[in-house]
């Protein structure tokens, strides 16, 4: 039997869910800090966040903030940790992936590209040859980056964005749905449009 403990019983971790189903896990258990939450996607919502230590089994976080996400994945035993890719997703063979990430189904993730520890690559989106995505970052639903992209740790790049070939984005930023970004992002922020520009 093997067993996962999903943190975050939300949307995300439903999906995160369906994923862990599609790799053999058959003991699927949640893990939520609202009191309110019973169950989530048919699985039991059995305490805190904070109960982890007390279980044994491996250990996922679905949450989709970043900053939530990244102070609780540091919190845990980096031992218990597992990386979850669907099973439709498709993974160039040199690809490097972090613990505690998520490749969900219809995504591509091209040759040389490095994924860091607590991202998520989400449904359809496509990271393409030699790219960075650092530590907890999002790359979100159908968004692309093209060839040589760095995205920096906690960033968010929103719905069918798109980042151009050999533009890098620093910490720390939020890029909006359907945005396009043709130059380097220096400054953390949230940046929207075609092309996109900052807003305060």
């Amino acid at each position: 039997m093997k067993k996962l403990v999903i943190i975050g019983a939300s949307g995300h971790g439903k999906v995160v869910a369906d994923i862990a189903s599609n790799n053999g896990y058959d003991n699927i258990i949640f893990l939520d800090d609202n009191i309110h939450i019973n169950e989530c996607a048919g699985h039991p919502v059995i305490g805190k966040s904070t109960e982890i230590d007390n279980i044994e089994a491996d250990v996922i976080v679905a949450i989709g903030n970043t900053l939530i996400r990244k102070q609780i994945q540091e919190s845990i035993d980096e031992s218990k940790l597992v990386t979850l890719i669907h099973p439709k997703a498709v993974i160039s063979q040199d690809v490097v992936i972090g613990k505690g990430s998520v490749v969900m189904a219809g995504a591509v993730i091209n040759a040389s590209a490095r994924i860091g520890k607590g991202c998520i690559i989400n449904t359809c989106a496509s990271v393409d040859h030699d790219c960075i995505v650092n530590d907890y970052s999002h790359i979100s639903v159908g968004s692309h980056l093209c060839g040589t992209v760095n995205i920096g740790s906690q960033t968010w790049v929103g719905a069918g964005a798109i980042v151009s070939n050999n533009v890098s984005i620093c910490d720390k930023c939020t890029v909006g749905a359907g945005a396009v970004v043709v130059r380097d992002i220096e400054n953390p922020g949230t940046y929207i449009g075609v092309p996109v520009r900052k807003i305060k």
